[in-house]
């Protein structure tokens, strides 16, 4: 109940038109920027794992321990990648599905006429 009454407390001026929205339309768009840059990041490094684990796989063939470890390795990987593609692909076809717009541009943010 705290963290609920907290909450209101900080949304309390823009609900009260006491500031200005241009702040949350520059914080929206460096969460946009910051996600399209971090995207390809994760996708890579869940690639990289996948590779990891079948170079593992492949050099302990040997070593079935080993082997178990890579196999995981490798699992998870193409769980990491197919959770990311999902979700990728299942935003898109909401987004399409929905007609928003999904470019560049900031969302325009309702605003209050002055008084």
């Amino acid at each position: 109940m705290k963290k609920f009454i907290l909450g209101l407390l900080a949304v309390s001026p823009v609900l009260a038109s006491a500031q200005d929205l241009e702040g949350l339309t520059t914080l929206l768009d460096s969460i946009g920027r910051l996600v399209d840059l971090a995207l390809p990041i994760v996708v890579g490094l869940a690639l990289l794992g996948f590779f990891y684990g079948l170079a593992k796989f492949i050099f302990s063939a040997s070593d079935p321990d080993k082997q178990k470890e890579g196999r995981s390795i490798m699992i998870w990987g193409v769980v990491a990648l197919f959770v990311m593609v999902s979700v990728w692909g299942l935003v898109n076809f909401l987004g399409n599905s929905l007609d928003i717009d999904q470019g560049d541009a900031s969302p325009d943010v309702p605003t209050v006429q002055g008084l």
